[in-house]
C-alpha cells in the first residue's frame, strides 16, 4: 500500500516538474553575442564612404514573444556585445539604422532572430549592419 502511495506520488512530482517549462529570458545558463557593423553613406545613400565597427550603439534583446524591449546593452570598442545568462527560447536582438530608402526620417530596427534550444549554449548572432 505505501510503496504504490509512494511510487504515485514520484510520478506525479515527476510530471509536474516536466510540464513546467520555463519561458525565454534571464535565469539560464545560455548566451548570445555578435557584432554591429556601420557603413556610412554620403547624403543620398549611393557612396559607401566608410565602414566600421559601432562603438557604443545600442543593441536590443525583446525574449520570447514579449510586446516590448526585454534588455539591452551598448556595444564594446570593437563592435561587439553580448547578452549573458539566457534561458532555452526565441529572441529578437536588434539596433537602430537610418532608413536608405529615403522614405522616413525616423529609425528603423534591424532585426535579427535566434533560437537557443538548451542550455549552456553559447551563440553567435548574424552580424548588424547599420547605415549612419
Amino acid at each position: 500500500m505505501y510503496r504504490r502511495l509512494f511510487l504515485l506520488i514520484i510520478a506525479t512530482t515527476s510530471l509536474l516538474l516536466l510540464s513546467c517549462k520555463k519561458e525565454a529570458g534571464k535565469g539560464g545558463s545560455s548566451a548570445l553575442y555578435g557584432k554591429v557593423k556601420v557603413r556610412d553613406y554620403n547624403t543620398t545613400f549611393t557612396v559607401l564612404q566608410d565602414e566600421f565597427y559601432a562603438q557604443e550603439v545600442r543593441v536590443y534583446i525583446i525574449y520570447g514573444d514579449a510586446r516590448g524591449v526585454s534588455d539591452d546593452v551598448r556595444t564594446s570598442y570593437d563592435g561587439s556585445y553580448e547578452f549573458k545568462y539566457l534561458q532555452p527560447g526565441t529572441y529578437h536582438i536588434f539596433a537602430y539604422s537610418k532608413d536608405s530608402t529615403s522614405q522616413t526620417n525616423a529609425l528603423i530596427p534591424i532585426i535579427k532572430t535566434i533560437e537557443i534550444t538548451k542550455n549552456k549554449q553559447e551563440l553567435e548572432v548574424p552580424e548588424i549592419i547599420i547605415i549612419d
